[in-house]
């Protein structure tokens, strides 16, 4: 074990093995920890506890030693229904589905369409899977390599499933509305066969022996898979085993993270639609930044055997699309339990009904558009437009620090046999910020913290859900109000739309709007999207995306696409 010994390792070498062979914990050890509970005990407690405390270290050893699967679920398991939930039924007629417009003959404008769009002109035969497949393949050849967002390419399966795809066509059977759509796949869900590493090096040589759920459900849906995207080394960031995902509008920026590569590759034309996941803001963040559609949905709306795990409470898996519709219809795939993944729900995927504006309320506070970027005043101003019923709402008043340390902890405990091994000094990202530093600290908060931080987890979700109680969705700039970090301890779903462009310096990391004051004279400026996030009711993508879709059409952002 060595440097990398768990607590109990280090108070033997620290303290001597006396107080070992008398079977306690020496009392210099609870002095020095005492900090760490946020208690204070007295010479007799410290004494009487030393026994204890030295069965804790033990135990501690044995766990660090034992190897336990990524795949196996911790007993207990999170649910986003609080006790007396009940669906909400929306009583609209189902949204009628937009006719697209004939096929246009310009490649580039083929490759931007919107999945909704390539259905309906391959159903049609203007277009086939195997030349869409080949559209998708030229560009990723012409652009992918600068923007660093594909970890392995899948070309030659790619057309031999296109071929099989336009065969079946031509016997009349389509397999619905994802028919011949190349798509990318974020590199920690399995393909048998396929490497699937994660985004770190310690997994770079990772072959999987079988597909992951959604895989398997794409492809009978008739998806096609063309490459498997970069992701954040294990889902953090935009860092991964080749270097860092770029932002297609400016590649000297990072495209934020872990969904990184989907959301260049998306928002670059490089494929139809592609898959992400989210623990806390892993869609959210590169679709803002990279100009893409993003929907995380609700906690357990999809199941995830076969997709790495990192945080089992709050590990979701959604869709970046170019158009709200695009994400809804992947999601109806990609959606309901499985029989393996513990925390997959089965409730129903509603469809998309056909909403009147003046009857949706759309919570909001005006303060939240006051400082940021201009997009998010544009956004509110189409939101009026619209004739939306904005209502100003109340938040929790919760310390969100509070539950700062459950995605570590969990991440930890996931990924510990790396800290034990010093498997985690091969990744690439050694910030104080990265992975490998803060599972290390993580081993010296204590259980009851944990447990503790999901009881106000608990509390906060019922505050949030009287917050939610008399609004049909929240819009607001992604982090405002500090929803990004509530919608994904609470399991809500969330939709973040591109609203326009802002000219900007190049940003550093994960920075977002820099404003006018603080922009350096002469620093060249590159015009970057700004995006809009709405917030919806657990299990209600349904209105969600009825709400976007309004949205999405309002602002004149359907054709924009980073330089080429």
């Amino acid at each position: 074990m060595e440097r990398r010994e768990v607590l109990a390792g280090l108070a033997a070498g620290a303290f001597g093995s006396n107080a070992q062979a008398a079977g306690k914990a020496p009392t210099r050890l609870l002095d020095a920890c005492e900090p760490l509970t946020g208690l204070s005990f007295d010479d007799a407690e410290r004494t009487q506890m030393s026994g204890a405390v030295e069965e804790i270290m033990l135990r501690a050893r044995r766990i660090a030693q034992t190897p336990i699967e990524n795949a196996i679920a911790p007993a207990e398991l999170f649910d986003p229904r609080l006790p007396g939930w009940t669906p909400q039924l929306s009583n609209c007629s189902a949204m009628r589905m937009p006719n697209a417009p004939s096929a246009p003959q310009g490649r580039d404008d083929i490759a931007f369409a919107p999945a909704w769009r390539l259905s309906a002109w391959i159903a049609r035969r203007e277009l086939t899977c195997r030349d869409l497949t080949e559209i998708y393949l030229a560009r990723i050849a012409e652009r992918a390599a600068p923007l660093f967002c594909v970890a392995t390419l899948l070309a030659d399966r790619a057309r031999a499933e296109a071929d099989k795809l336009d065969r079946e066509l031509e016997r009349e059977k389509w397999r619905g509305p994802l028919h011949g759509l190349p798509y990318g796949l974020k590199d920690l869900v399995d393909t048998a066969g396929v490497r699937t590493a994660w985004g770190a090096e310690p997994y770079k040589d990772r072959i999987p022996e079988f597909d992951a759920v959604i895989v398997k459900r794409l492809r009978d849906a008739g998806a096609v898979l063309l490459a498997k995207t970069s992701c954040g080394a294990i889902a953090y960031g935009d860092v991964w085993y080749e270097g860092r995902t770029r932002n297609p509008w400016n590649l000297s920026e990072g495209s934020s993270g872990s969904s990184a590569g989907s959301a260049a590759a998306v928002a670059d034309g490089l494929c139809a639609f592609a898959i992400g996941t989210e623990t806390m803001g892993s869609i959210v963040s590169p679709s803002s930044r990279c100009g893409a559609v993003g929907l995380r949905p609700t906690f357990g709306r999809t199941p995830r055997t076969g997709v790495m795990a990192l945080c089992w409470s709050l590990d979701k898996i959604g869709v970046i699309a170019r158009d709200p519709l695009d994400a809804a219809r992947v999601l109806t795939v990609l959606h309901g339990p499985d029989g393996s993944d513990p925390c997959a729900i089965d409730e129903p995927l509603l469809e998309i009904p056909e909403i009147e504006p003046k009857r949706v309320r759309l919570g909001y506070r005006e303060e939240w558009f006051a400082d940021g970027p201009p997009t998010d005043r544009a956004a509110l101003d189409a939101a009026r437009r619209a004739g939306f019923n904005l209502v100003n709402i109340g938040m929790p008043e919760f310390d969100m620090n509070a539950l700062g340390g459950i995605v570590v902890l969990e991440a930890a405990a996931t990924f510990q046999e790396l800290t034990v091994s010093g498997r985690d000094a091969e990744m690439k990202w050694q910030d104080d910020i990265a992975w490998p530093n803060s599972w290390r600290a993580a081993h010296y908060e204590g259980a009851v913290n944990y447990i503790q931080a999901q009881r106000l987890r608990r509390k906060l979700m019922g505050e949030f859900a009287r917050t939610m109680e008399n609004v049909d969705a929240i819009l607001h700039p992604n982090e405002a109000g500090g929803l990004l970090a509530i919608g994904n301890h609470c399991g809500n779903p969330a939709l973040v739309l591109p609203v326009g462009l802002v000219h900007q310096p190049t940003r550093k990391d994960f920075c977002g709007f820099v404003p006018p004051e603080d922009i350096v004279a002469g620093a060249e400026m590159h015009p970057v999207p700004f995006s809009i996030s709405l917030t919806g009711r657990v299990f209600d993508e349904a209105m969600l995306v009825a709400i976007g879709m309004r949205l999405f059409n309002s602002l004149d952002v359907r054709d924009l696409r980073p330089p080429q």
